[in-house]
């Protein structure tokens, strides 16, 4: 039996090995993982909440086991790498509780809780119960961890002593971070302390997102500026990465380390449109009513708005509504010379002083948008709505009353954040080089994946909101096929240096969003 199974083989081989055309398939034997000149038996991931597997606008346990970070651990694994421990969330809603008390500002996780005339409604999980302690002793105490991951963090708070401290959550702004308060291995050390303390043979770096992105999430208005480039390490970009990257080599670990994806690959900032006004818009479906709105609008403020700019030379501002065409929202652009002045002197005869005082103080710097402004993800849910300061007749916002600064981001934003990421990328490329690291061009992918998409098997992976599969519910953190699709990216440039033959995973086993109930979501 055994001698006609080894012929049956041996035919076998002879099959597939010939064809019609005599034509020889060549079956190449399967490369075996190895680590190359790297050592994994230690590594400690530093970064934010990309780092620490954050999705749909919370931190919660299955995010946290599908983070890029805990894919690459999990292949390390397979060539000497040791244990890769995480700070688990209590649950999977998402959420921290200060003291047994919730904060708004640390919610549950997103879900789509409702469809209504099939527009999904997103927002946070419908009565999901955060159970996550940030003051729990028991969890640093269970440390050090591998993943030094830290929602919230930029650069240069990977460096600052008391960003896990406490007391430093009651500092107006606070000076540390509740993510960090967890875990930190004392009140007075640092992530890079804490991570350094383990004696790393391996480290992932992927940090600076931040820097720029909560210029863009403030919608440029000032409250979050961009990291400087200039100034000493922990506060400027350039010295602060430096010293990051320094100490994390001084023990001779090798590393991978990203750069910085443009705030215009990510869905936060693509999916709403800058021309949403539609009679069908203003009418709540009722065209009709909707062309009645447009007329009033047009009599009573877009003509006599236009018909001022105009004199003042400044009439491509403002264009009448349009009945059969999608028109832009209203919007303050800061960069505008400010005509307040001049609006509120030529309406006074009309309309009065204060009146005219009013619209000169609203639309000083007022215009429609164009395609090169950014409307946030979040600024969705304030068109159309009331701004409770203005005059009743003008205070829809985008609409009569123009978006604020906070949630449009004009082409002079958009320049600053651009010139920021690219002057960012140069440094982390040069030491990336320097110091002989392995080095994943995070933008490049990511603008890949907002220009056409990544084609996988017969999967399409794109950036599009909801449907792209690359993005959770935030408009700016991964999905957990997104998560994946990094993970393989890091290995292809650790691959690449080192000489390791990490095999990417398959895309098609990671979802493109959360389920609304993850198990009980308490567990």
């Amino acid at each position: 039996m055994i001698k006609n199974i080894k012929w049956l083989l041996i035919a076998s081989i002879s099959l597939v090995a010939c064809n019609k055309d005599d034509e020889t398939v060549v079956i190449e034997p399967e490369v075996p993982v190895v680590a190359g000149s790297a050592n994994f038996s230690k590594y400690v991931a530093l970064g934010n909440s990309l780092t620490a597997g954050f999705s749909d606008s919370a931190l919660f346990r299955e995010g946290q086991k599908g983070s890029y970070t805990n894919i690459l651990a999990t292949q390390f694994k397979l060539v000497g790498g040791g244990a890769f421990k995480i700070p688990f969330m209590n649950d999977n809603v998402g959420g921290l509780l200060f003291g047994g008390n919730p904060n708004p500002a640390f919610g549950p996780r997103f879900s789509v809780n409702a469809v209504i005339n099939n527009n999904p409604i997103i927002g946070p999980i419908v009565g999901g119960i955060s159970t996550t302690e940030v003051f729990n002793p028991a969890i640093s105490a269970a440390g050090p961890y591998n993943n030094m991951g830290v929602p919230g963090a930029k650069s240069f708070h990977l460096l600052a002593p008391g960003y896990g401290s406490p007391a430093g959550l009651g500092t107006n702004p606070p000076t540390a971070n509740p993510y960090f308060v967890r875990f930190a291995s004392s009140a007075t050390t640092s992530v890079l302390a804490d991570a350094m303390a383990q004696t790393p043979t391996f480290f992932s770096l992927w940090i600076g997102n931040n820097d720029v992105l909560g210029y863009a999430l403030s919608g440029g208005d000032g409250s979050n500026p961009i990291t400087p480039s200039a100034g000493a390490p922990g506060v400027g970009f350039d010295a602060t990465y430096t010293a990051l990257v320094t100490t994390l080599t001084s023990a001779g670990a090798k590393g991978v380390i990203g750069n910085i994806p443009y705030v215009t690959t990510i869905p936060n900032f693509t999916t709403v449109p800058y021309n949403p006004i539609t009679s069908s818009l203003l009418g709540g479906g009722n065209t009709t009513v909707g062309d009645g709105t447009i007329d009033a609008l047009n009599t009573s403020l877009y003509g006599p708005l236009k018909q001022v700019l105009t004199a003042l030379s400044a009439g491509d501002r403002i264009n009448l509504l349009s009945k059969t065409v999608a028109n832009p929202l209203l919007i303050s652009d800061e960069s505008l010379p400010n005509l307040s002045v001049q609006i509120t002197t030529a309406f006074t005869p009309t309309l009065g002083a204060a009146t005219a005082g009013a619209f000169g103080a609203i639309y000083g710097q007022a215009r429609q948008a164009t395609k090169n402004d950014l409307v946030l993800l979040a600024t969705r849910g304030v068109i159309g709505s009331s701004n409770p300061l203005a005059p009743a007749s003008i205070n829809k916002f985008g609409i009569s009353f123009p978006l604020r600064d906070k949630d449009i981001l004009v082409p002079t934003e958009v320049a600053e954040l651009k010139t920021a990421t690219d002057a960012f990328n140069v440094t982390i490329k040069s030491l990336a080089t320097s110091k002989g690291l392995a080095f994943v061009d995070a933008n490049a992918l990511l603008s890949q994946v907002a220009n056409g998409g990544v084609r996988f098997g017969q999967y399409h992976l794109s950036s599009s909101f909801l449907v792209g599969g690359a993005f959770s519910l935030d408009g700016v953190h991964p999905s957990p096929r997104g998560y994946a699709l990094i993970a393989n990216e890091f290995m292809k440039a650790i691959n690449a240096k080192y000489g390791s033959t990490f095999r990417p995973v398959d895309l098609g086993n990671y979802a493109i969003q959360f389920p609304k109930v993850i198990g009980n979501n308490n567990q």
